[in-house]
């Protein structure tokens, strides 16, 4: 019976990207693209994308979902980034997004809370969402969607979600900073 090679192929490890460019915008991996119902999320174990979770039906992502390189979230993952953009990209894409603000958010069972928090950015060349510099602009249903969002993924797996509160890029930013320091 013939050996099996050790696996050695595979993407590039994207968590270990700069996470801002030379333009100082922040960079950001896609793992599940708007309109997926499928949750991919990166292997850095095996450097390939996954399939972690599928959504039921009549559920999506509403926005694409990725990573800021090179941090480490309260849950122990790269720091979560929702990107506002023209049209859905790819698992494995890499874009340069400027950030607009962040969603304080906590997760997990009753006794066992822990902090995910999620920056917001727009990419960077979409016409669509030139106009939004604040978090704010997106108004007070783009934070109720939100939630009911995240409160109904995270029931899937038999855990709360609660937005603590939603802040602007200044705290987006520090929010990154804070992650990239964990990540050391």
């Amino acid at each position: 019976m013939p050996s099996r090679a050790k696996k050695t192929s595979g993407y590039a490890d994207p968590t270990r990207l700069a996470p801002v460019d030379e333009d100082d915008l922040t960079v950001v991996v896609i793992e599940t693209p708007k309109g997926s119902r499928n949750k991919y999320a990166f292997d850095p174990d095996e450097h390939i994308f996954g399939l972690s979770k599928v959504l039921p039906a009549g559920m999506s992502f509403p926005y694409d979902f990725g990573f800021v390189p090179s941090t480490k979230g309260g849950d122990g993952d790269p720091l979560d980034v929702l990107v506002l953009m023209d049209e859905p990209a790819f698992a494995g894409c890499k874009l340069k997004c400027r950030v607009i603000g962040v969603i304080e958010g906590e997760q997990g069972e009753k006794d066992n809370m822990e902090r995910n928090d999620r920056v917001v950015a727009v990419e960077n060349g979409n016409h669509s969402y030139t106009h939004i510099k604040h978090i704010d602009d997106l108004g007070k249903e783009f934070e109720e969607e939100l939630e009911q969002f995240f409160v109904n993924y995270h029931r899937m797996s038999g855990q709360q979600y609660r937005i603590l509160g939603l802040k602007g890029p200044a705290a987006a930013r520090r929010c990154i900073k804070q992650a990239r320091k964990h990540a050391r």
